[in-house]
């Protein structure tokens, strides 16, 4: 790591400090979950509040029911939630759901999409192409030694709609999921009207449509991507945003599948689901988000930040591309617009690593693969000192 492992001692706002003193401007913000800043005092006192009456009581509150209510009224999907831990476990859970429903094995998945870590999922996240075979018939790569071989999984390119249609047709495949922006690794938008065409196809061969948005859940807008770009799926993985830090996630979706999960037809559990002092953040994060109030302020600010790179990287002569909303977008160097993973590839993402390490002399932190999460704790001298870092991180580049 460069340049060595952060340690840090605090975080307040918009703002991380380290054992070394330096205070750096966060984009990183948790790897995405911090849509209202560190330590926002809404989820702090709700959180402290509960200490006080409950930690674990192996059994629902009021808090869940209330949690799960507000996620119904925001999500498209949302017919009947059930909570997790982490977007790893309900990820494994909705896939069991969607085997369950359809008495079939095998899953789809796209190259370069990122579903969490456990082995049957982790194929074809970052693979070499040189070992994955045809772009149009990937060859699934595992993510990590020691993972189980035998994924049940298909992997195909992310926009294709032919290749999704020939793979669907035999009427084998129990789920298709995605990230309905590509946002772990790449961020690339979906094809006008591909999602769309997924929805069709899914529901002509009884597939499941499943959408994992970890990422854009609550960070694209209140109801997802689904909401903001008007496709629904069959069910949503959500996490990271939904309790601003504290672990939670939550599978949600139609009643035709989630009452598997009700009726224990499908086994899914966790001693920490709904842990009453994570639930209490749930709740008080997800209040504020269906207030409408962090996109109207991030609509600014995060707005303001995109336009002031486009212009910082122009008057430098670097070409660039960024993509993506306010709260979520990527920056790319080169003059790349990829529709899948491997077009991705031929970004200069070695140049992009050396510039966000640049950054964090200047005292700004960002993702070296390129994405750039903003809260509503950055306000427009946090935006004006990155424009500034960034310019001058760009000056150093070309005296050298």
């Amino acid at each position: 790591l460069r340049p060595h492992p952060l340690v840090f001692t605090s975080a307040d706002g918009p703002v991380l400090t380290d054992v070394d003193g330096n205070h750096l401007i966060d984009y990183f913000l948790g790897m995405g979950p911090m849509l209202l800043g560190h330590r926002p005092a809404t989820v702090v006192e709700a959180a402290h509040a509960q200490l006080d009456r409950s930690i674990l009581v192996a059994g629902q509150t009021d808090l869940e029911f209330q949690a799960a209510r507000l996620l119904v009224d925001l999500v498209p999907s949302a017919e009947l939630v059930r909570f997790s831990v982490s977007g790893s476990e309900a990820v494994q859970a909705a896939l069991r759901v969607a085997r369950a429903a359809t008495g079939r094995d095998t899953v789809v998945k796209f190259e370069g999409h990122y579903h969490g870590w456990f082995d049957n999922v982790l194929w074809s996240v970052a693979p070499d192409p040189a070992t994955a075979g045809p772009a149009t018939d990937p060859v699934p790569v595992p993510g990590s030694a020691g993972q189980l071989a035998g994924p049940g999984v298909a992997v195909l390119p992310w926009n294709d709609i032919d290749l999704l249609r020939a793979r669907l047709v035999g009427r084998d495949v129990a789920a298709v999921i995605m990230e309905p922006v590509m946002f772990n690794n790449a961020g690339i938008l979906p094809e006008p009207g591909y999602l769309a065409a997924v929805r069709e196809l899914c529901d002509a061969t009884g597939t499941v449509l499943i959408f994992d948005e970890v990422i854009t859940g609550f960070r694209v807008g209140p109801g997802g991507a689904q909401g903001l770009l008007d496709v629904v799926p069959d069910l949503t993985v959500l996490g990271k945003a939904i309790a601003n830090g504290f672990p939670v996630a939550a599978l949600v979706g139609r009643r035709r599948y989630m009452d598997l999960l009700a009726t224990g037809t499908v086994l899914h559990g966790g001693t920490y689901n709904t842990q009453s002092v994570a639930m209490a953040a749930t709740l008080a994060t997800l209040t504020e988000i269906s207030s409408g109030r962090p996109y109207q302020q991030i609509a600014a600010t995060g707005g303001r930040l995109m336009a002031g790179l486009r212009e910082a990287f122009a008057d430098a002569g670097v070409p660039v591309e960024i993509v993506g909303y306010p709260a979520v977008f990527q920056v790319r160097f080169g003059e790349v617009r990829p529709r899948d993973y491997r077009q991705a590839l031929a970004a200069d993402r070695a140049r992009y690593a050396d510039f966000a390490h640049a950054l964090l002399r200047h005292g700004v932190r960002v993702l070296p693969r390129g994405t750039w999460f903003v809260s509503t704790a950055h306000d427009e001298c946090h935006i004006d000192a990155t424009l500034a870092a960034v310019r001058a991180v760009l000056a150093e580049e070309e005296n050298q």
